[in-house]
């Protein structure tokens, strides 16, 4: 069945702060095979202009993939998540996330559709600090695929 259209636009509330800590960031680029050293070294970061080391492009993932939990798990949409696998990611980045950030985001449906009998979801993430200045945009698509004929 596919996705009741009437959800796009739809904001759901902020999430609790993330308190993004030296220790994710150098675990995330350590993982990811990043070896910027902005990322582990503090002085580093300092000598690039920023207060702390900054945390690799895509560590935001983390925080907006779950915030998106909101969404996938509204019983009002009805998605079955069993279903769903991740389409897309995209990032517009207003400036670098940093150690010690307390950041909070707050996911919107941005779009539905339906092809093929998939069902695509498309869900903005607003990222903010704790001052409520915008750090960064995530746009995530997830693709609820058919269900298999018996």
């Amino acid at each position: 069945m596919a996705l009741d259209q009437s959800f796009v636009g739809r904001t759901y509330p902020p999430t609790p702060a993330y308190e993004v800590g030296r220790e994710k960031i150098r675990e995330f680029a350590e993982a990811v095979g990043d070896t910027n050293p902005a990322y582990v070294d503090p002085e580093a970061a300092k000598a690039l202009g920023h207060p702390d080391v900054i945390a690799p492009p895509t560590f935001v993932f983390s925080i907006t993939f779950k915030a998106a939990g909101q969404v996938i798990q509204d019983p009002q949409l009805g998605l079955d998540y069993s279903r769903v696998v991740h389409g897309d990611q995209k990032f517009a980045h207003v400036r670098p996330v940093r150690a010690g950030d307390r950041l909070t985001v707050t996911s919107t449906i941005e779009a539905i559709k339906s092809m093929a009998g998939n069902d695509f979801l498309d869900i903005r993430g607003e990222v903010r600090d704790e001052t409520g200045e915008h750090v960064v945009t995530a746009w995530t698509k997830l693709v609820a695929r058919a269900a298999e004929e018996a």
